[in-house]
């Protein structure tokens, strides 16, 4: 993908959502389930995978460490794991595209290797800060180098000698958490990990479906290192993420009546639904199962008339991928929508925080930043061209925003739309959308 390329998306203004859709597969798993297919001894079969550009970047990653990997193709992957010890060195720098959960992660599998590696990705991923997970790590003695501002690119000098640690998350993240888990596979003795709010609980689920042992004592999770993976089957369920917009657009549209199938709703994830619900959303549950250890279910919503709250801190972590979408319904509510205790959506892909408030500005729609959150007051949303910043989230929010709008939603800077969600035109048009790609 060229960094030049400026894919602009069009938005006619009304319509409502209808019918029933599935959304591509969790990006979250899709990433685990690489990582640990690698490294398990025997091969592993996933469905569901999520092919976009992100998730191929983490294939690359394994492949150019020795692991064979067929496909995707139709969401199958088949991966022959090495085991724990058996990635090889790779000829060149690992490049991450636009995936943070990528260099994150890996930069805890990394920490444990016999091999030097360098970590690159695009112009956004080099803004993003590593510090995060490069200090606790250092910690548990990996030697791990970023830029001076704590930015890629990173490098890491195999044949450290690991050791657990039990660290307190100054911050809820599920990125760090994991790449602290996954490094502790390697280290000699427990890794614990205390976060000061719940977060995904994606990486010990799989940990546990691949035959690891996992505890968890509150809101403290540990892992003894020295075991080994077995080979599993995952079913990627779609994707809570994705589904969100959907979501958002069904509810702030009126006559909206539509069904999202085989959603993942790990309680870990679900703020979406928790916050909408606040708002006055009418959301149902139907055909609540269990695959693979993620809880699934179909999402029914159907419009109704939204209000303003303050949104609970306590389901900010349970919903941070979210609030591009959440900003529109905000921006649609009746009343004030308070959003605090985010500062975590500075440093995504863009400033989400900043992007999406001008954004809703050039919409005519009141939305006052603040250093950790937003202040919304709901109206009319007007017609109008915005800049996404290269933020494929955003990007698709303001697709949903034209639901509502007055007039038509220009939306600039769109090329990153297929790192999570290849097929977000033609789905959002078969729901009712009137959405297309600019030429």
């Amino acid at each position: 993908m060229s960094g030049n390329e400026n894919i602009v998306f069009h938005a006619a203004p009304g319509g409502a959502l209808h019918g029933r859709a599935r959304v591509p597969g969790d990006k979250s798993i899709s990433h685990r389930s690489i990582m640990l297919g690698a490294l398990a001894e025997g091969v592993t079969e996933v469905s569901g995978f999520l092919e976009g550009e992100d998730c191929l970047a983490t294939i690359g990653a394994f492949r150019a460490m020795g692991v064979r990997i067929d496909g995707p193709a139709n969401g199958r992957v088949t991966i022959y794991g090495v085991g724990l010890r058996g990635l090889s060195p790779p000829a060149g720098d690992l490049y991450m595209g636009n995936s943070g959960t990528s260099m994150r992660l890996l930069a805890g599998l990394m920490a444990g290797q016999s091999f030097d590696v360098v970590m690159t990705g695009d112009p956004s991923l080099t803004r993003r800060p590593m510090k995060r997970v490069a200090a606790p790590l250092r910690t548990m003695g990996a030697v791990i180098d970023t830029s001076p501002s704590g930015t890629p690119p990173v490098r890491i000098s195999g044949k450290q000698h690991l050791h657990g640690i039990e660290y307190l998350m100054p911050v809820a993240s599920a990125q760090v958490k994991s790449s602290l888990l996954l490094a502790g596979l390697y280290a000699e003795g427990q890794t614990c990990i205390t976060e000061p709010a719940p977060t995904r609980d994606h990486t010990e689920r799989m940990l546990r479906g691949f035959g690891y042992r996992v505890e968890r004592e509150g809101r403290t999770v540990c892992v003894e290192g020295g075991g080994r993976l077995r080979a599993s089957k995952i079913d990627v369920p779609a994707d809570i993420s994705s589904a969100a917009f959907f979501m958002v657009g069904a509810a702030i549209a009126p006559g909206s009546d539509l069904t999202l199938e085989h959603v993942g709703v790990n309680p870990t994830r679900t703020g979406v639904i928790n916050i909408l619900r606040a708002m006055g959303a009418e959301i149902t549950l139907s055909n609540e199962r269990e695959v693979g250890g993620e809880p699934v279910a179909d999402i029914r919503v159907r419009a109704r008339h939204l209000r303003g709250i303050r949104i609970p801190e306590d389901q900010v972590p349970l919903a941070i991928d979210e609030f591009p979408a959440l900003f529109i319904a905000a921006a649609c509510a009746e009343g004030e929508t308070v959003l605090t205790g985010a500062e975590e959506l500075r440093v995504k892909e863009s400033d989400r925080i900043q992007v999406m408030a001008d954004g809703l500005l050039t919409l005519s729609i009141d939305a006052k930043p603040t250093p950790d959150g937003m202040i919304i007051h709901g109206g009319a949303l007007g017609g109008g061209r915005v800049n996404s910043r290269g933020d494929h989230r955003i990007a698709m929010a303001f697709a949903m925003a034209a639901l509502r709008a007055g007039g038509p939603v220009v939306i600039d800077d769109c090329a990153n739309v297929r790192t999570s969600f290849p097929d977000f035109l033609s789905l959002a048009e078969g729901a009712g959308l009137r959405v297309r790609q600019q030429t």
